[in-house]
């Protein structure tokens, strides 16, 4: 299934930029007619009617919405320390949203050796990745913010888990707390995407415009954060404040995890949750 992506969505057409528009006719070379599928990052898909199969600007008609396309039933934010090696950061980045996740949280911890990070380039790879994995919401890729200011601004409501590697606290395993607070299943929650730094609005006639708005509600009782540190771990006083603020200790297990591994295994248990 060849799917494509607009935040140019209004009164039933949609408009591709030139890097989509250049995929769809001179790659895939699709002519007026042909039926594309278009996501516009929210988590709407819509079936369309090529109508202006130009290289530069194609444009198409909506036959059909549907909200909701791929959708999973939490919602998940992954704040993870970049790593040293930035291409295991963006394998991370790139399985988490195949698997399913809503904001990619990039943290830098007293103890992190990288400390820069460009974001730009993970919002292509979000891009490429939920086109890949059929997928109509595009995670948020928020900017980096320190470990200790995270855990100050994290949601009172939310299931907030810390994992790290410290011996002088009682950890649960991962999975334990997911089913303890049943945060897969229950009420419905507002979730949003990210298109070209743009969040949703309002919905107009029943469609998402995805210039302007474009809002789903996913099905889950609490918003879950996952918290994962650097290759050095936490500090001990960032530990001690995620505690203090009521973040749980928990285990990924008795295997030794790189970030990036860990991340991915924390991402897919609460997937395998549902």
């Amino acid at each position: 299934m060849e799917i494509f992506f607009s935040d140019d969505i209004c009164d039933a057409r949609v408009r591709l930029d030139a890097e989509e528009s250049g995929h769809c006719v001179r790659v895939l070379r699709h002519r007026p007619g042909d039926e594309i599928s278009v996501i516009d990052g929210r988590g709407t898909l819509y079936r369309c009617a090529l109508e202006i199969a130009d290289a530069k600007g194609a444009e198409a008609r909506v036959i059909k919405a549907q909200p909701g396309f791929g959708a999973h039933p939490y919602h998940l934010t992954m704040a993870v320390c970049p790593t040293k090696n930035i291409d295991r950061y963006e394998w991370f980045v790139e399985k988490a949203t195949e698997i399913g996740v809503d904001v990619i949280a990039p943290v830098i911890g007293e103890r992190s050796e990288r400390r820069v990070l460009k974001t730009d380039r993970l919002r292509r790879l979000t891009l490429s990745a939920a086109k890949q994995s059929l997928k109509a919401a595009i995670p948020a890729v928020a900017e980096p913010q320190s470990v200790r200011d995270f855990i100050l601004a994290a949601p009172e409501d939310a299931l907030k888990m810390i994992c790290y590697c410290f011996d002088d606290v009682e950890r649960i395993p991962i999975t334990d707390a997911l089913r303890r607070t049943g945060s897969a299943a229950g009420k419905p929650v507002a979730t949003r995407g990210f298109v070209n730094g743009r969040g949703p609005s309002d919905s107009l006639g029943g469609m998402s415009e995805a210039k302007v708005c474009g809002s789903s509600c996913l099905p889950a009782e609490r918003p879950v954060v996952i918290l994962i540190g650097p290759e050095g771990d936490f500090s001990p006083e960032e530990a001690a404040l995620a505690r203090e603020r009521g973040w749980v200790p928990v285990s990924l297990g008795d295997s030794r995890l790189r970030t990036e591994t860990a991340a991915v295994v924390a991402t897919t248990a609460v997937y395998l949750s549902r």
